[in-house]
């Protein structure tokens, strides 16, 4: 550990999103690792370039010029080691979550045991369930090949059995894939991942590896009935995707190659760090880690042992966005805005912005668009979510979102935003989180860097977190009653740490702030009215240190689930209302 803070080695970590590629140095400073700074540039997975690298080598120049200090050489080529003049670099890493929605065919035996492991599997990282084979599929064998012949999936997971358990079943789910992969041609056949039964892994190996040459094995996902475990599986699967972006993509391979293996998925990355987070800070609560990129949404819950990570492609703010009408009617989603938008302009927002997905809002009407298409993407994606945390997570109430704290939260549209105060209001409506938290704000999009970069330096991460990089928007106190428009339903003094007190009265359907500066705590006292509950129980009070932020404590007594009047003017002045009491316009 000791060595590893002497030798001071700077690393540069690079993600390649949909929209952007972003480069980050991170270094000693003062005997500790800091977040240096960070280049921007467009990313380059499609037309013109269709080349990642050369997006890499943009954001990479666009870093150097902040620094002052050489990273390129003269062929354009990552200088590193670092040189004595103070040029180069001593290590880089590299996440990667562009690139179209991974094709997955699902292959297991029973619906709701292997084949509902398979797709928690699946949705951990950036793909589309295509087809489902199990043992309750009714179709005949050629028809299962037609399907697979029409998908053409691009992996297929296999699972079922639990250990030492069902084998003649599998190897009959696997007879129309031998046919299907025999079909295709050599260069779409698809990649296998087996994570069944390891009693029979040697005769899957047989079988499988002789038509499909991409065959990769993990621990069963499922060794008995009542214990699922997907870590070994996706830690697998993420070496699958980036062995299956290098053939979709130019220059993957390349950035494989300049980092020394240290390439990993954008999700992946990040669950890692959720995970690890979790394990350091474990408590009663889980903690919340949402992203939403232009590629996809991603929601992560870490929960001491207990961890999930769910990827929606169909959720992102790229070029996918008009997909989103698929899963909610245009009118859902103008229900978060404070303007007057009609669904036509709405609609062709929509497309718009799937052809230009990295433009900046323009016009008012452009930026409450933008933010209203977050706010249901989030939204769907935290519902979808929802069904695969944890069973222990502290709940107030079943039904809404369980306890956390504290909620991590990144992507363009909220680390863009003009003010805190917007992506807080985002957040809030989105996932509608109750009890009291803290939410934080991953402003640089550090997250998944930190956990690629903690494969080559454990402690990089930690010094990191800990030195500020991150912004504290400040906590968050959502009680959960029911009560009439205006109804007063908890007050609240917060004692500031020189002895001032400031008080708060909330009312129901309203957003109350206590002012509690970024590093400063106080100690706030809560009295709970008409049954409220923030977590002590129903109509009971109780005190609590909280720590201070850009907004300082936020109460939020709009009710959960948050119910939107009906009648549109009076929703939207009431929109207006809430993020004028945050900052907001």
């Amino acid at each position: 550990m000791t060595s590893s803070l002497v030798d001071g080695n700077s690393i540069l970590a690079v993600d390649v999103g949909a929209a952007n590629t972003r480069a980050v140095l991170f270094d000693v400073v003062e005997g500790e690792y800091r977040f240096v700074a960070s280049g921007v540039a467009p990313s380059t997975a499609e037309a013109p370039f269709k080349d990642v690298s050369e997006g890499v080598r943009s954001a990479i120049a666009n870093l150097q010029a902040i620094l002052g200090r050489a990273l390129l050489d003269a062929s354009r080529d990552l200088i590193t080691p670092s040189q004595p003049n103070g040029s180069g670099v001593d290590g880089l890493v590299v996440t990667i979550s562009a690139g179209p929605a991974i094709k997955v065919a699902l292959v297991g035996l029973l619906q709701d045991v292997s084949l509902e492991s398979a797709r928690k599997l699946a949705q951990s990282t950036y793909a589309r369930i295509v087809e489902t084979i199990g043992l309750s599929d009714r179709r005949k064998p050629e028809q299962k090949i037609d399907a697979l012949l029409r998908t053409q999936p691009d992996l297929i997971l296999i699972t079922g059995g639990t250990d030492g358990g069902a084998e003649r079943s599998i190897h009959k789910l696997l007879e129309p894939i031998g046919l299907a992969s025999f079909i295709l041609p050599e260069e779409k056949v698809p990649a296998v991942l087996f994570a069944g039964n390891e009693k029979i892994t040697e005769e899957i190996k047989t079988l499988v590896g002789s038509f499909a040459p991409a065959m990769h094995v993990s621990p069963n996902v499922r060794p008995s009935l009542e214990t699922e475990d997907l870590e070994p599986a996706q830690r697998e699967l993420a070496r699958m995707v980036i062995n299956i972006r290098k053939q979709q993509i130019k220059g993957v391979d390349l950035l494989d190659a300049w980092s020394g293996g240290f390439l990993l998925p954008t999700a992946y990355a990040t669950g890692r760090m959720v995970r690890f987070l979790a394990q350091v800070y474990s408590a009663e609560k889980g903690i919340l880690s949402v992203d939403l990129g232009a590629s996809a949404a991603m929601i992560s819950v870490g929960f001491k042992s207990k961890f999930t990570l769910h990827v929606y492609p169909q959720f992102g703010l790229g070029d996918n966005q008009p997909g989103l009408l698929n899963y909610t009617p245009l009118a859902d989603i103008l229900r978060w805005s404070s303007l007057d938008i009609s669904e036509g302009v709405l609609r062709d927002y929509l497309y718009q912005k799937s052809l230009y997905p990295s433009s900046i809002a323009a016009t008012k009407e452009d930026l409450a668009l933008s933010q209203v298409v977050a706010r249901q993407a989030l939204y769907l994606a935290m519902q979808s979510a929802r069904r695969d945390f944890p069973r222990n997570l502290t709940r107030i109430k079943p039904g809404l979102t369980p306890l956390f704290d504290p909620i991590l939260a990144g992507g363009g549209i909220l680390s863009d935003a003009s003010h805190p105060g917007q992506s807080l209001m985002l957040l809030l409506d989105s996932l509608q989180p109750v009890g009291i938290t803290t939410v934080i704000l991953d402003q640089n999009n550090l997250l998944p860097l930190l956990g690629a970069a903690a494969a080559q330096n454990n402690i990089l991460p930690i010094q990191v977190i800990e030195s500020g990089a991150f912004l504290s928007v400040g906590t968050v106190v959502v009680p959960v009653v029911s009560a009439n428009y205006g109804t007063p339903i908890l007050r609240a003094t917060l004692t500031y740490q020189n002895g001032a007190e400031a008080r708060v009265d909330l009312k129901y359907g309203s957003l109350e702030t206590l002012p509690l500066s970024s590093g400063e705590t106080g100690k706030l006292n809560i009295e709970c009215l008409r049954g409220a509950d923030v977590g002590f129980g129903a109509g009971r009070g109780g005190s609590i240190s909280v720590t201070g932020g850009a907004l300082g404590v936020v109460f939020d007594g709009r009710g959960r689930p948050l119910d939107l009047p009906s009648d549109p003017v009076r929703r939207r002045e009431l929109i207006k209302k809430w993020n004028w009491t945050l900052g907001g316009e």
